[in-house]
Parts: structure tokens; sequence; C-alpha cells
């Protein structure tokens, strides 16, 4: 965890301990499940615990806000942000549900009360909320369409889609139409594997298809 705290130092010690509890929760539900490539997981808290959080470098979610994770699949960007933003409530959702069962254990383990699970599709969801996050579920144009409608009307500036990819993007944001940001997590952290990756910010009003 140290990298973690590395890039994350003003941690309290209860949030340190409780990334330590997700380390060891995540690896014994990823032996039944593979919630992640098993090959990945000697590079847990890299790839996967300090990616989610690049969101993390790009966006303070205000306490009060409400946070919607798409395809959370093993908790992720979800889990790791939820113990940064104790304060924010988040819904974390997948159509799988096996791997739901797993968030909500974890959750419950760690005793994150600001974190639901729920098995559905985010395009059967009926709540709104302030922002959106998700770990590359699909192209840009196709994902948009799933939660155009799922924010708060009246959202802040920062309110919006946070979405991590890798890779070149410029074709994908064409694409789909859509008003971008692009901030690429190489600034933050000096580790290879965030050579090419990237946090794309797409704000509730952006225009595009689908809205």
């Amino acid at each position: 965890m140290d990298i973690i705290n590395h890039y994350f130092p003003h941690l309290t010690d209860h949030q340190r301990q409780l990334f330590q509890q997700l380390d060891t929760e995540f690896r014994s539900w990823n032996e039944r499940l593979n919630l992640v490539a098993r090959t990945d997981v000697d590079n847990l808290a890299e790839r996967h615990f300090l990616h989610s959080l690049g969101i993390a470098k790009v966006v303070e979610f205000p306490a009060g806000a409400s946070v919607l994770d798409v395809g959370t699949g093993g908790g992720l960007p979800g889990l790791p942000l939820a113990i940064l933003f104790p304060e924010v409530k988040f819904h974390l959702v997948d159509s799988i549900g096996k791997k739901i069962h797993a968030v909500q254990e974890m959750a419950r383990d760690l005793g994150l009360a600001n974190v639901t699970a729920e098995q559905i599709r985010a395009e059967q969801l009926r709540p709104k909320y302030d922002y959106v996050v998700s770990r590359a579920v699909a192209r840009l144009a196709t994902f948009h369409t799933w939660i155009a409608h799922r924010y708060k009307p009246h959202g802040d500036a920062t309110s919006g889609l946070y979405y991590l990819k890798g890779g070149d993007l410029t074709e994908e944001i064409e694409e789909s139409g859509l008003k971008a940001t692009i901030t690429d997590l190489k600034d933050f952290y000096a580790e290879e594997f965030f050579e090419t990756k990237k946090v794309v910010f797409v704000p509730t009003n952006s225009g595009g298809r689908g809205q």
C-alpha cells in the first residue's frame, strides 16, 4: 500500500487501514471470481486501486454529493474512491450478480456505509446523480447514451462523467460528438503503467448524440 500512501500522503490512519483491508478482501474474492486478471493481482495496488484514484487527481467530490459507478465489476473505481471520500454517497452497479455480491460483501466488511451496490444496467436506473465514474466499459459514444439522463439538474461545473480510458482517444471522442476534456495520469503518477492512461471528463451539459 506504500504506493497509495506516496501519492495520497494526507490519508488518515483509518483510510490506510481500509486500503490494506480492501487489498486482502479483494485478493480473497479474486481467487473465487476472477474480478481482475490473475496476472494483475501482483500489481493490485498500482493498476487497480491507484488507477481508480486517478479520478481524484482530476476532481474533488464535495461532501454530500452522489456518484454512480457504472460497470463496477469488482468495485472499481467505486470502492477506492469511497474510502477516499467518506462523506460522498456511491452507488455501484453492474449487470453481473456474482460480482455485485462480492462488492456488497467487501463494502460491508470494510464498514463503508457510503456505498450501495446493485445488480442492474445503467439504462434501467431511475435515480439521478451528481457524478458518474467508470473504467472503460464501452466506447464513449455508446457509454454516454446509457448515462446521459442520469444526472441531477443544475449541477456545477465539475458535474459529469469521469471515465478512465487508455490509448489515443482522438477518434473515439470525435465519434461521440461530445465536449470532452482529457487529463493524462502520467502527469500525476510516475509508473510506466500510467504512460497512456487518461481520465476523460464529459460535463453534464455536453452536447452529443443521445441527449
